[in-house]
């Protein structure tokens, strides 16, 4: 489940607002947008309603447990900040055992609001080759956010986690990962 402050912005990024924009257009003082967004305290529904409706957004309720692709990309971020490549690569194994998990629309909804970056080109382009690969197999189409030139690599890389992993051939990545130029072993996705 996506905290507030992630879900608020990730929102206004996904818009390029600044704070104060956002601020005008929900018609709430800048401090609040703050406020929310660094998850001092948690803000009343309906001024969560209002910050999303001035990004252009809408606070929906899905029946599910699981954390978003926003969320767990924002624990990616924090991994990958303590040089803890390993952790990072656990928590998007969670991301993926979490789309997986859910059938439909509701795999759909996990990915819908736009992941902040993690700082990582190479990780950024993982997730919305991850969002891509799983959605795909639900029929369900992809958010326009994973078609971003900034979700793609130029040239492909491994997904590094131990510098001692083999990278893998190209027969043995999805199609969706090398889209997106990241090389990661279609083996890794599969639950144990």
């Amino acid at each position: 489940m996506t905290d507030i402050a992630t879900l608020v912005r990730s929102a206004r990024r996904s818009r390029r607002f600044s704070q104060r924009e956002l601020a005008r257009r929900a018609g709430l003082s800048q401090s609040r947008v703050a406020i929310a967004e660094n998850a001092h305290e948690d803000p009343r529904f309906d001024t969560a309603s209002r910050l999303l409706a001035g990004a252009g957004h809408r606070l929906y309720a899905a029946a599910t447990t699981r954390d978003d692709v926003a969320t767990i990309a924002a624990d990616i971020r924090y991994a990958l900040a303590r040089d803890d490549r390993g952790l990072a690569f656990r928590f998007f194994i969670q991301m993926n055992d979490h789309l997986v998990a859910e059938r439909g629309l509701l795999r759909g909804i996990l990915a819908i609001t736009e992941p902040e970056s993690t700082g990582s080109k190479t990780w950024d382009a993982a997730i919305a080759a991850l969002v891509d690969y799983r959605l795909s197999q639900e029929g369900v189409p992809a958010p326009t956010w994973t078609s971003a030139a900034t979700r793609h690599l130029e040239r492909a890389r491994p997904l590094a986690v131990d510098p001692a992993d083999p990278v893998p051939p190209r027969a043995e990545v999805p199609a969706e990962f090398l889209d997106h130029g990241v090389l990661v072993w279609r083996d890794s996705l599969e639950s144990v």
